[in-house]
Parts: structure tokens; sequence; C-alpha cells
């Protein structure tokens, strides 16, 4: 196993174990559980962030704000977020709840909710940096479900329009929603043909292979904004949350968090 590969494993550990603690306040395990390796490989290779230079660090946007737990999980693997911290998860007074608040110092550069409006403001900050002539790069994580938004497509042609070359749009297409399949509930048909069509610099990928993650992520267009569309299986790591919608939001029972923690430790 590679160092890459321990830290996803530790990430789903702590995602399933967070959960479980959260007790009838319940957590997202199924979209954290398929965003861990497009959250990891971002956050510990791609990501320039340096605490002395905050004007000039590279965003992290989770648009699909549900999955706040896997990037909290993430942020504490490469030591923004304490384990003391980690572990207030859900708690009362707790900074960590279910959709995340802005925080700088520790990577939350969002405070999530509806749907669609992440990748609007990431579309914002991308505009903004670029006025500047900073040179850092904006990365927001959209879901297939939360595509059925219109704002995202608003939020496209305007990244199109102002020729948003330091923004990368990544789409984790796990091709399920709270209330079912996507291509039930509302379908968005190609997700790569269509942001293609929005003039985006488009590159489909495993979702779960890391090296597939880093080469996509790798001498992004300098024209036109990128976008990545990962194939990935909601609730990837445990077998009864696979391709489970009914796993998007869940109180984790301690029969269920047993026999995924047996599962993960197997692995």
């Amino acid at each position: 196993m590679t160092e890459l590969e321990q830290i996803c494993h530790d990430v789903r550990v702590n995602i399933i174990e967070l959960a479980f603690r959260a007790g009838k306040n319940s957590a997202h395990c199924g979209g954290s559980l398929s965003a861990v390796e497009i959250l990891t490989s971002l956050y510990h290779k791609v990501l320039h962030w340096d605490r002395d230079d905050l004007e000039n660090r590279d965003r992290v946007i989770v648009s699909k704000a549900h999955a706040s737990l896997v990037q909290y999980c993430v942020l504490e693997s490469c030591g923004r977020i304490t384990p003391e911290e980690l572990c207030t998860f859900e708690q009362n007074e707790s900074k960590f709840t279910v959709h995340a608040h802005q925080n700088i110092e520790k990577g939350l550069e969002f405070s999530g909710g509806s749907l669609g409006l992440g990748l609007s403001y990431a579309v914002g900050v991308a505009y903004a940096l670029k006025e500047k002539g900073s040179s850092a790069r904006v990365y927001v994580v959209v879901g297939d479900g939360e595509a059925n938004e219109g704002i995202v497509w608003e939020a496209l042609m305007f990244a199109k329009h102002q020729k948003l070359n330091n923004l990368t749009v990544i789409v984790d297409h796990n091709h399920l929603q709270a209330d079912g399949f996507v291509e039930d509930v509302l379908d968005t048909a190609d997700l790569a043909e269509k942001f293609k069509a929005f003039g985006f610099d488009t590159k489909k990928v495993d979702g779960h292979d890391m090296d597939a993650l880093l080469a996509a992520y790798a001498n992004p267009n300098t024209e036109t904004p990128t976008a990545i569309i990962a194939e990935t299986v909601k609730g990837k790591g445990v077998s009864f949350m696979e391709n489970n919608y009914k796993w998007h939001f869940t109180v984790l029972s301690e029969g269920k968090y047993k026999k995924a923690m047996a599962e993960l430790t197997e692995n």
C-alpha cells in the first residue's frame, strides 16, 4: 500500500468512526466515501497552501457541501485540523458540523449548504484572483446530482466567457443522489460532453485511481477552465453502502458500524 493509499484508508476509517459517534445527528457517509481520493490527492499532492502567505494560496471549495466529513478527515490527515478537533464532529458546540463553516486557517474556504452555490462562489473567487494577477488556482468539487441545479450551468458559462484558466471543476460522478440514481431523478446525460460543450477542457478519469487523478490535475489548459469528470462509487469501501442511495444521509447503527469497520480493517 502506497502512502497515499494508506491515507485514503485511514480517512475512510475516520469517516465511519465519526459518523457512528454522531449518533442521531447522523452524517453523509456515501458521498464522503466517494470523494476520498479526489480530496486526498488535492490536499496532499496538488495544492499550494502556505500559512504564511494566505493571500496567494490555492483554494479547494467543496460545493457538494454535504461531504464536509471527508473534507474534515483529509484536512486532519495533512495537519490542518487536529485529531481533537476532528473528534468533535457534530457534537454540541463543535465548529465542525454536517455542513462546513468557512475557516480559512483550517482550510475551509466555503460555508456550504445550498447545492450549486459553491461552484458559483468558486467561479467568483477565480475571477477575482485572475483580476488581481494572482497565480493561485481554484479547485471546486461538485456532485453529479448537484449538476441538476441551473445555477451550476450559469456559473460554467461565466467561467468560460471570462476564460478562467485558473479554475478546475471536479465532478464526483458517483451516479447517485439523495433520492436515487441521478439518471432516474433527473438525467444529466453525458456530463463530459456537456462540460466540453460549455467550453471546458474536459478529462474523464477513474476517481479512485490516484495516479489518474494526479495526471488529470497536472498541466491545466492555459486558455480555458478545466473539468475533471471523476467516475466514483458512492459509499466506496463499505459493501452495504456502495451504490446505495439510502446511505446518502443515514444514522449508522452499532451493528452496521461494526460491519463497516470490519470490512475496512480487513483491507
